[in-house]
C-alpha cells in the first residue's frame, strides 16, 4: 500500500477543468490524519483513508466534485 510521506509534495487535478492542478506538501501526519501545506502556505488537516491501494484524502472537505490527493500521485 502507498502511504504519505512527510515532506513529499503530491498532485491532485480539478474534476471540471483539467488544467487546473493543486499540489500540497504533507507536513506531518498521523495514523488517521495529514496536515498539508499547498503553495499559497495555507495548511488543511485532513482524515486519511484507503483507496485502491494507496491512501486518500479530500483537502477541501468531501462535495461532489471535490479534488482527490492520492499517495500514488506525487506532483513533479
Amino acid at each position: 500500500m502507498t502511504t504519505f510521506r512527510i515532506g513529499t509534495r503530491y498532485a491532485c487535478r480539478s474534476a471540471g477543468d483539467s488544467d487546473c492542478v493543486w499540489t500540497f506538501t504533507v507536513t506531518a501526519r498521523t495514523a488517521r490524519f495529514v496536515t498539508l501545506t499547498d503553495d499559497q502556505g495555507d495548511t488543511y488537516r485532513v482524515g486519511v483513508r484507503i483507496s485502491d491501494d494507496a491512501e486518500a484524502c479530500n483537502p477541501f472537505g468531501h462535495y461532489s466534485m471535490s479534488p482527490t490527493l492520492r499517495a500514488d500521485r506525487i506532483a513533479q
